[in-house]
């Protein structure tokens, strides 16, 4: 049954779904710039390698999110859920600044350095965010983690459905790309100010009378969260690394903005997780999240053979129902299992997903670059290529990048499916020791 919900813990709701929501803005204004990154500033500097550099430094983002979610997870009871939540805010302000400097000077060393502090900034408010976040709305509603995480979650789609379609409308208005990072400072100043009218509850781990010292010794007690910390390192790989690459990979392939197929992707995620609680009832989450990895992997390998806005859509379709659920339902899943392992295990789990995407997003630009260049015969023929000729050879590099990504998820399945047996084992044991005991 679901905690009674007071003004004060609707005030941080709000609080935790702009947070959410705002770095679900960051997540497409950094999809739509990376086409302007790599063009105004990496091409320029080595454009052999252009798409491998700027897969590294979107990749920043990911590292600075994982640090600051590692850390931030770990003191948050001691620095508090106020400050973690300001420090996110400052973050996305201060790096959106970074970036527009970096912009606005000849390419170099020296703005290849601004734009990677810039992303790092992002990235650390981003990891500031899910450290607070998480464990405030576990705490407000303990009884009902999973549907309260995943509508919690929806507000990131939510982000990307706002942030896609304006970036399309600047694009459209000829306005400076520089304009999308204008619009992601804004929500992260409106967030400054709500936090600091706000008081906010202890974590569940506080709450419960659980020490310090106890929490930390349940990540050596705990083998099946270590099982599920590998898992997020797969399960993030799927759901974000493609997100962040339609754009670049797709818009030239099919025929349309790939930015499109992410906004359209998030209002599926927005509607679906608020659906989340009955599903996990009737499959459990651990059924919900082997179902998500197979829809996922099919959906991955058909991106990679579109070749129109139709089939482009409909794989996208099958994608995005697969990956709605998995960060938000790896999250829960935790966060029921361990209740000792408190704020440490959810920032655990999200640095494993953080820490992913850093070292997918590059892997995946030097497929994309070595592809491209081994369709073209070489780097001069590339360098000549235009027209329909450079995008056939753009839609043979989408091909690999997307379907050696497809490969993620399936990994996933025999592990997924192993849990499922083994809760549904240990759910008959504990039956059938009831009924034993009844008689």
């Amino acid at each position: 049954m679901s905690t009674m919900i007071t003004p004060q813990n609707k005030r941080i709701f709000l609080v935790g779904n702009l947070s959410i929501f705002m770095i679900g803005l960051g997540m497409a204004v950094r999809t739509v710039i990376a086409t302007n990154l790599q063009e105004d500033i990496y091409n320029h500097i080595d454009l052999a390698n252009s798409t491998t550099m700027l897969g590294e430094a979107i990749g920043i983002t990911f590292a600075g999110f994982a640090f600051t979610l590692l850390f931030g997870s770990a003191l948050v009871d001691l620095v508090g859920i106020k400050r973690i939540l300001m420090l996110s805010s400052i973050g996305y302000v201060l790096g959106s600044l970074l970036i527009i400097a970096a912009s606005m000077v000849t390419p170099g060393e020296g703005v290849e350095s601004l734009v990677l502090a810039g992303l790092l900034l992002t990235g650390l408010g981003w990891g500031a965010v899910e450290a607070a976040s998480n464990p405030m709305v576990a705490a407000v509603d303990p009884d009902n983690k999973t549907q309260r995480l995943n509508v919690l979650h929806a507000w990131w789609p939510a982000g990307i459905v706002v942030g896609g379609l304006l970036g399309l409308s600047i694009s459209a208005l000829e306005l400076p790309w520089q304009l999308n990072l204008v619009v992601l400072a804004l929500p992260a100043v409106v967030m400054a100010w709500l936090v600091a009218k706000t008081d906010f509850p202890v974590t569940e781990r506080v709450s419960s009378g659980i020490s310090y010292g106890e929490m930390f010794k349940e990540v050596f007690k705990q083998p099946m969260f270590i099982l599920l910390w590998v898992c997020m390192w797969l399960t993030a790989a799927t759901e974000l690394a493609p997100g962040q690459w339609v754009d670049l990979t797709l818009s030239r392939v099919v025929g349309m903005k790939g930015i499109l197929i992410l906004v359209y992707v998030s209002m599926l995620m927005f509607v679906m997780r608020h659906f989340a609680g009955r599903l996990a009832k009737k499959l459990s989450p651990i059924g919900l999240l082997w179902l998500s990895s197979l829809l996922a992997a099919i959906g991955l390998y058909c991106l990679g053979m579109a070749r129109t806005p139709v089939t482009a859509f409909l794989a996208a379709t099958v994608w995005g129902i697969g990956v709605c659920y998995m960060w938000p339902t790896m999250l829960a899943t935790v966060s029921e299992r361990f209740v000792r392992g408190g704020a440490l295990f959810l920032g655990l789990l999200g640095f494993a997903g953080g820490m992913s995407i850093q070292f997918v997003l590059p892997k995946l630009g030097a497929i994309f670059d070595n592809a491209k260049i081994e369709a073209a015969g070489g780097l001069e023929a590339f360098e000549k290529l235009s027209g329909d000729e450079l995008d056939a050879v753009l839609a043979t590099a989408s091909v690999e990048s997307f379907q050696s990504l497809a490969v993620v998820p399936l990994i996933l399945l025999p592990i997924f499916a192993f849990i499922w047996l083994w809760d549904r084992r240990q759910t008959a044991n504990k039956t059938e020791a009831a009924v034993t005991g009844n008689q």
